[in-house]
């Protein structure tokens, strides 16, 4: 049950800080933010690893740091992916990827679990599909100026590779061992700040923001930090093919956020998936 109220957790954090991430990069480029609160992450948990204690053996230590490749490696991807394709197709499918590579792992390494759970595990696959779907039409035109997006065979490997990445994050963060502490976690945020670092000086981003934007990524890495390392100590007591379910549920805090602080009105879909969430919840906590 630990493991369940952790990934739950983890599943509000990384929502909230999608949705306050995303608050600032209708301001500046993504890329803008991501490179001030990547490293901010680091900074905050170099001063926490040593408070928690632990010892980082050498398979934790790599497993942090594929993770945080892996990372960052999938924000660009999926960035680069809103930017040439619909949102609508592009979103759900990496959700979908995000939740179903781990579950699928978990079961190839020989998780079983009971029949209610693998119900759970349905219903929050077809939910985080259905909550992360968005309106194609006034976005889209907002953000292209009425420039028609296709999901081509550049997107679609740019979403599948994001997906994947995402799910190969999940996976690592399992991997590590309970006694390292957090260390494999901000191991993978080093990482991670390297290759977004090295994204946006390829793409002429690597300019930090100031005023809202900057105080919205200061934000976004706190978040980021309470996300992933309860994710981190959920992996450690329960289930990958579990967790990693309902880790993968954060589009719903996102959503919910966007109606009450926004305005925005949630699409029949999306109140469907928002439902199927609590009941996926519900099955796999009492399975």
């Amino acid at each position: 049950m630990i493991g369940v109220l952790l990934a739950l957790l983890a599943a509000v954090g990384y929502g909230v800080s999608d949705f306050v991430g995303g608050v600032a990069s209708r301001r500046v480029a993504a890329l803008r933010v991501v490179i001030v609160s990547y490293p901010l992450s680091v900074l905050i948990l170099a001063i926490v690893a040593p408070l928690v204690g632990g010892h980082c053996d050498l398979g934790s230590m790599l497993w942090g740091v594929v993770s945080g490749v892996a990372s960052g490696l999938a924000v660009w991807w999926f960035y680069a992916a809103l930017a040439s394709g619909p949102m609508a197709v592009v979103s759900p499918l990496t959700a979908v990827l995000v939740a179903g590579v781990p579950v699928v792992i978990g079961m190839v390494l020989g998780e079983r679990s009971s029949p209610l759970a693998y119900v759970g595990i349905g219903c929050a696959l077809i939910a985080v599909m259905l909550v992360s779907r968005e309106s194609p039409d006034e976005v889209t035109e907002e953000i292209t100026g009425g420039r028609e997006l296709r999901f081509d065979r550049r997107v679609a490997l740019l979403t599948v590779g994001s997906g994947l990445a995402f799910g190969i994050a999940f996976v690592s963060l399992h991997e590590t061992t309970p006694e390292s502490g957090v260390w494999p976690v901000l191991l993978s945020r080093v990482a991670a700040t390297l290759v977004v670092w090295g994204v946006a000086l390829v793409a002429g981003q690597f300019r930090a923001p100031h005023g809202e934007p900057l105080r919205l990524a200061c934000y976004v890495s706190v978040l980021d930090v309470v996300a992933n390392v309860a994710m981190q100590y959920a992996f450690h007591s329960g289930l990958l093919s579990l967790i990693s379910v309902i880790g993968s549920l954060y589009p719903a805090a996102t959503v919910l956020l966007a109606m009450v602080l926004l305005g925005e009105r949630a699409g029949p879909l999306q109140k469907i998936g928002m439902a199927l969430a609590l009941g996926s919840v519900a099955l796999i906590a009492t399975a």
